[in-house]
């Protein structure tokens, strides 16, 4: 079974992947770790000489090439699930797992992350809260339409074990 985790980006798709592939047996696929090794440079990169559409097609052919998986824990971008068909393919060949987060929890992530993100490049304090809001809110209509919700700030790798395959 294919368990495509979704969430704003900062949520701990990519952290709690990796420990409930590991606690499967699955394979683990990072979305935005497979589209820098395709591309040869960064997210970051990416967006910056190639712009966010050419970003998002490679995105999107990364996401269709996990089907060659049976089974396998699959960490989406952030956006991934709200362009083109994507939210729909991942529910179609797989289960959808939301990490959901507060607006806070996301912003003091970002705040402290080690790793700039394209998106919020340069946004500190209020004016990256008020830039999460804004991108939830519109984001949100997409991972709801997610299989299984769960708390993100507190997930563990049984809870998830226990909705996917309950």
């Amino acid at each position: 079974m294919r368990i495509y985790l979704i969430g704003f980006m900062g949520c701990g798709k990519s952290s709690f992947g990796r420990r409930l592939a590991k606690k499967l047996e699955y394979p683990f696929v990072d979305l935005d770790e497979e589209i820098e090794q395709r591309a040869g440079k960064s997210i970051d990169e990416i967006f910056k000489m190639e712009g966010e559409a050419t970003f998002r097609k490679m995105e999107q052919e990364v996401l269709l090439d996990t089907i060659i998986h049976k089974k396998a824990v699959i960490a989406t971008g952030g956006g991934t699930p709200c362009f083109e068909d994507n939210m729909d393919f991942m529910n179609a060949e797989g289960v959808t797992v939301y990490l959901r987060m507060s607006t806070l929890s996301i912003t003091h992530r970002l705040e402290n992350a080690k790793k700039v993100r394209p998106l919020v490049h340069g946004r500190k304090g209020e004016e990256l809260h008020e830039f999460i809001n804004k991108t939830l809110a519109h984001r949100e209509a997409f991972y709801l339409q997610s299989h299984c919700l769960i708390k993100g700030e507190t997930v563990k790798p049984d809870q998830v074990i226990a909705l996917v395959f309950g």
